[in-house]
């Protein structure tokens, strides 16, 4: 049977079809755009050639978001590579694998379909619909699955996923590299803007803009920011330098549009940010200060030195109100340029939606089992802050007759204390401790289960800089996992911050239980439960997690009725 693959773009090219003549009779949906610009003049020592570049391709898992595959690098180049990183996709690194060059030899493919040019240049752009054109093949798409060791049949079904990332061989110090825009975010920030101050125009421009989302998928936002300027470590990392490819027929439904930038919950603690940047550079002899406004109250962040061109976040910590409203914060600087003045949040309440009263007398009615919703989830995220330290230059300024005084000609070097925070969480499901049948893990319909959860935040960042675990909701079966769900209580904080179901007021004793319903069949009965509210300056930290048990018979099994005495 036919299949058609779309490749979805954003801005350069609507929702388009391949053309049957360039997929045979396979294709894919794609979430790809790519920018770029003027590149600056090289030096013997750091170069770089246009049309020296690449794809790393990794097959993911649709479902849970994780390699299927190991990644495989694609060119129609012949790079002589002395050091690398390694076969390690965005998707790894975000899931904190760390950044490790070696020397060993890089492997690549070259593909018998010439590749289309990944990374523009000023004289010479990238094509959007040649790249598109190019990964809706069916020969490309074959090629990948013969390498990756997943047949092209299983590969074709939806129940993957390619993740594109650019690659760029290029002359640093010397010495021939290859970077994916990922790694040369993670390289400078290792070497203190070794790459910024050298490759800017390649490592911090056309490389990382080369592919973006139009939309989130996989865990990772989509972009909305410049596509023809300089971005800083940070943007980088969580923003650009990859591209999705979907095998399925009809594209993912987006979300509706929303009219606020930000939605938190009442009484929480949450982090807000702007991205400074830095036309001319900004020193201890000026620093920025930024200045946020919210419901009358006024916040600051002081002291922020970046270099010449560079940018940085800068954010506020605030807790919310205890009631839901809309929120207009207001955001100001003394020096350079701000990504946004106004920022719109909407402030919401997550309680008040529990389940009804479950009754012996439920039906099923016209339930049918639902898939678990792919709701948000970022395990990692990293962000910098500048500072500088004065270069003494003194110089000596004479006056004639071998008189005159020294100066101080000297400058600021700038320097980057990198951070990053990562949540680990869990969610176990269990037969109530009241439950008089249970075994295990299994146990009848109609009886409660219990839920507790944990979210281990792990960072050494000051605690300014992020949040503790702080929401956790648990969405259930018999209800399609929307409709009524339950805000978990928080029993206990700090960075392993721990859950349970509140005290249900249907429960005789009190527990902390939700009740299974008396009609649900046989097998496992599956809760869903999305833990968030994990901030730091980078983005919100949050996990999409499911357990189970399993269901064997009904309460009415246990009950048993005998005649009365004579």
């Amino acid at each position: 049977m036919k299949r058609i693959f779309t490749f979805l773009l954003s801005l350069l090219l609507i929702l388009g079809i391949c053309p049957m003549s360039a997929l045979a009779d396979t294709g894919g949906s794609g979430n790809v755009d790519g920018g770029g610009g003027n590149m600056g003049q090289g030096t013997s020592q750091n170069s770089w050639n246009p049309g020296m570049d690449g794809v790393r391709v990794t097959v993911v898992y649709s479902e849970t978001q994780k390699p299927a595959s190991a990644s495989i690098d694609l060119t129609s180049k012949t790079p002589a590579i002395k050091i690398h990183f390694g076969k390690v996709s965005k998707i790894q690194y975000r899931d904190g694998s760390s950044i490790s060059p070696t020397t060993s030899s890089y492997v690549y493919y070259n593909p018998a379909i010439t590749m289309p040019r990944i990374i523009s240049t000023g004289s010479s752009k990238a094509s959007i619909e040649a790249i598109k054109k190019y990964f809706c093949d069916e020969i490309i798409v074959r090629y990948i699955a013969e390498l990756t060791g997943i047949s092209y049949g299983d590969l074709i079904t939806g129940k993957y996923k390619l993740f594109l990332e650019p690659i760029a061989y290029f002359k640093h110090n010397g010495v021939m590299y290859a970077m994916t825009a990922h790694e040369a975010a993670l390289y400078d920030n290792l070497t203190g803007g070794a790459l910024r101050r050298t490759m800017t125009s390649l490592t911090h421009k056309n490389l990382p803009l080369a592919m973006y989302l139009e939309y989130s998928d996989l865990g990772f936002a989509a972009y909305s920011g410049a596509t023809n300027k300089t971005c800083s470590n940070d943007t980088i990392i969580a923003y650009l330098g990859m591209g999705i490819v979907r095998f399925e027929e009809q594209p993912p439904e987006q979300p509706e549009p929303t009219d606020y930038d930000y939605e938190y919950r009442i009484d929480t603690d949450v982090i807000t940010p702007v991205t400074l940047y830095a036309g001319s550079e900004i020193n201890p002899d000026g620093p920025a200060t930024v200045t946020f406004t919210i419901k009358g109250s006024t916040y600051r962040m002081s002291n922020i030195v970046i270099p010449e061109g560079d940018s940085q976040l800068a954010w506020v910590k605030w807790h919310t109100p205890s009631e839901p409203q809309d929120i207009i914060i207001t955001v100001r600087t003394n020096r350079g340029t701000l990504s946004q003045t106004i920022i719109k949040a909407k402030v919401v309440d997550l309680s008040g939606n529990d389940p009804p009263d479950p009754k012996a007398t439920d039906t099923a009615g016209s339930w049918r089992p639902s898939s678990i919703p792919s709701r948000e989830e970022k395990s990692y995220a990293a962000w910098s802050v500048w500072w500088a330290q004065w270069h003494p230059y003194w110089v000596w300024h004479s006056t004639g007759d071998g008189d005159g005084y020294w100066v101080d000609e000297g400058w600021y070097d700038f320097f980057r204390d990198n951070y990053s925070a990562s949540v680990t969480a869990t969610t176990r499901i269990e037969p109530d401790e009241k439950v008089p049948t249970a075994a295990g893990d299994t146990m009848k319909s109609g009886y409660g289960v219990s839920n507790t959860v944990t979210a281990t935040v792990s960072t050494s960042a000051p605690m300014s800089h992020y949040t503790y675990g702080q929401t956790a909701v648990s969405y259930f079966p018999e209800f399609n996992y929307s409709i009524y769900w339950r805000l978990l209580e928080q029993l206990s904080s700090g960075k392993t911050a721990r859950f349970q179901f509140a005290e249900n007021i249907y429960s005789t004793y009190k527990q902390r239980v939700h009740f299974s319903p008396v009609w649900f069949p046989d097998g496992n009965y599956t809760v869903n439960t999305h833990v968030m509210d994990i901030w730091t300056p980078a983005g919100m930290l949050c996990a999409n997690l499911t357990d189970s048990v399993s269901i064997s018979g009904s309460l009415y099994d246990d009950w048993h009725i005998a005649p009365g005495n004579p």
